[in-house]
């Protein structure tokens, strides 16, 4: 086995839209980068690539037949291999996480693991498949928000951090199960109605990640004074300085929405014209990379403008090495 099929078996460009999670989380949270949140995402990504490594696995007899070119049926990789990559990796992910940010971070991490294994080896195929895989996502930005570290109470900054990181985690998770109900249509094709109520949730979702920040810029420009006198000088320009810090944030999470709905909206609305199981593929590998511009906005949503701005340098990138190895 050689790195090329390693690369192929966990899809490796896909796993540039896991950091994303955790940065959204760990934002919401009020502390999006410090080196427990890095770890975190490396602990994340190999999460991601050891669900990857294990679908192959519990996919190895339905690849035969509908995608004999990937590494397990085609024989580049032996399926026993695919199962010792998805449990190091397992492993090295639990590892990551507790030696970043110790039990805390395991209380991100060990359900998060769970969930890709329960999903990969015993809920894909059934009705609560997307559920299932929309939850470990949303788990992921959760770990983001445990990994922005306690408050002075340590059981009260947990909780905190929960209540914080739900919001995103609720749209990255609304975001995934449209992905995961798309999935399941790419060889056959979906029936036109799949696509059509898949774009209008994505729709959805932008405008709830988009709109709390446009309305927050809107009143703060409507606050400000038309003049300022004197005695009002100081307070007026600081009020100033806050609502261009608003409107610029308000601008990161409208483009990034935008982006998102760009890429993955515009496959889905292909896939409603022609639901055939090529255009539903192009929609499912759109919406994996698309995943990134809506982490952007949720980021910036936050406060964390910078961040999701290199969130927003990544899209492209990832997007470039997908040409190479698919992300689906």
């Amino acid at each position: 086995m050689g790195l090329a099929d390693l690369a192929q078996l966990v899809r490796a460009p896909a796993a540039l839209s896991v950091p994303g999670d955790v940065l959204a989380g760990a934002a919401a949270a009020g502390h999006p980068l410090s080196v427990r949140t890095f770890g975190v995402m490396g602990s994340s990504v190999c999460l991601y690539w050891a669900g990857m490594a294990l679908n192959d696995y519990a996919d190895a007899t339905i690849d035969a037949v509908e995608r004999p070119e990937r590494p397990v049926p085609s024989g580049r990789v032996p399926r026993r291999t695919a199962l010792a990559v998805a449990g190091a990796l397992t492993a090295g992910g639990l590892a990551l996480a507790a030696a970043s940010g110790g039990r805390r971070s395991l209380l991100g991490a060990l359900p998060l693991a769970g969930a890709v294994w329960a999903y990969d080896l015993m809920l894909k195929s059934t009705p609560a498949g997307p559920a299932a895989m929309a939850s470990a996502r949303a788990l992921d930005v959760m770990a983001g928000a445990l990994a922005a570290g306690p408050g002075p109470d340590r059981t009260h900054g947990t909780g905190a951090a929960l209540r914080r990181g739900a919001v995103p985690a609720a749209l990255v998770g609304a975001h995934t199960y449209t992905l995961t109900a798309l999935s399941r249509h790419e060889i056959s094709g979906a029936p036109a109605r799949l696509p059509a109520l898949t774009l209008a949730a994505s729709t959805a979702t932008a405008l709830a990640t988009a709109l709390p920040a446009v309305r927050a810029a809107v009143a703060a420009s409507g606050r400000l004074p038309e003049r300022a006198g004197t005695a009002c000088a100081a307070r007026s320009g600081a009020a100033g300085g806050g609502a261009r810090s608003t409107a610029t944030r308000a601008a990161v999470v409208t483009a990034g929405a935008l982006t998102y709905l760009g890429s993955y909206g515009t496959a889905q609305a292909r896939a409603v014209r022609e639901p055939s199981g090529e255009n539903v593929r192009r929609a499912v590998g759109a919406g994996i990379l698309g995943l990134m511009p809506l982490q952007a906005a949720l980021t910036a949503r936050s406060g964390a403008t910078v961040a999701a701005a290199a969130l927003g340098v990544v899209h492209p990138l990832a997007r470039a090495l997908a040409r190479r190895i698919s992300p689906t």
